[in-house]
């Protein structure tokens, strides 16, 4: 039967097949909104969960970030990265500080985290190795073999040495240990530019506010602005060595993912392009 409206005639009368076939299929609509719906709501949490939180020593930087956007690429997660100096990550950490993988540059900031037990000793493991080097602002005329008292206070003229922190940061002391064994440190102690971690390290010699600093090869290799002047022997300094452990209080499902990421064929290639030594 035609209703009339408004003085126009119109099949979406409430008892017209037009109108009962429109009402139905919002119906199917409204249902089908609502399963996509509760189907979103059910996959959030899963992705809230996928986060990772990687706390990494300095002078991982570029290698790093590197590895993560291959990763990312892959798989199509990526980790969040904090970068400082091992000790002040280890100290956060301890604090409370919510990292997923802790990466030190050197054994004893691992260490002081696993005799608290934040650490989880079977993903403990050593990554990587790196070598001490001593650079100079890019278009220094310069070459320097470093031996038993060498006349590192003279190069240095009225500058001072660029190091990360010598009493906390693993390369100000594995610098200090190696300036120790080669006799110079008494020299040039009181002429030092102490940095937080060695990536500032390396950006005081990179801007020209020191002459020279010591740093690790790899992040000699970062720096275009900087040369490698010469190459602190293994020996007169212990190992250096990147331990890396999933923390005891991380809950990311992807945590161990990424730990066998950076131990993959692809992360090797990346890190020796870098001025790592791989050790697994």
């Amino acid at each position: 039967m035609e209703h009339v409206f408004d003085g126009v005639a119109s099949d979406f009368a409430p008892e017209s097949s037009t109108w009962r076939s429109l009402k139905a299929n919002t119906l199917r609509l409204c249902a089908a909104l609502f399963v996509l719906v509760l189907s979103t709501l059910g996959n959030a949490p899963q992705a809230q969960n996928g986060k990772i939180l990687v706390f990494a020593a300095a002078s991982l930087k570029t290698a790093l970030d590197e590895i993560n956007a291959q990763w990312q690429g892959r798989t199509g997660k990526r980790a969040t990265v904090s970068y400082a100096a091992s000790s002040a990550l280890a100290k956060q950490i301890e604090q409370g500080a919510p990292a997923d993988i802790f990466i030190s540059a050197d054994l004893d900031w691992m260490q002081y985290l696993a005799e608290r037990k934040l650490v989880r000793p079977e993903t403990r493991s050593d990554l990587l190795s790196n070598r001490l080097v001593l650079i100079a602002p890019k278009g220094a005329n310069l070459r320097v073999e470093i031996k038993q008292g060498f006349p590192l206070a003279s190069l240095l003229g009225q500058g001072h040495l660029a190091l990360a922190n010598t009493d906390a940061v693993p390369a100000g002391k594995y610098a200090k240990a190696a300036l120790n064994a080669l006799g110079v440190w008494e020299q040039v102690k009181g002429r030092i530019a102490q940095a937080e971690n060695v990536r500032t390290a390396l950006l005081l010699v990179s801007r020209g506010e020191a002459p020279l600093g010591i740093v690790y090869e790899s992040d000699a290799v970062a720096d275009p602005s900087v040369v490698t002047v010469g190459t602190l022997p293994e020996a007169t300094h212990p190992r250096i060595i990147y331990p890396i452990a999933e923390t005891s209080g991380s809950t990311s499902p992807d945590a161990r993912s990424f730990l066998d990421e950076l131990k993959s064929p692809q992360a090797r290639t990346i890190f020796e392009k870098q001025g790592f030594t791989m050790l697994n």
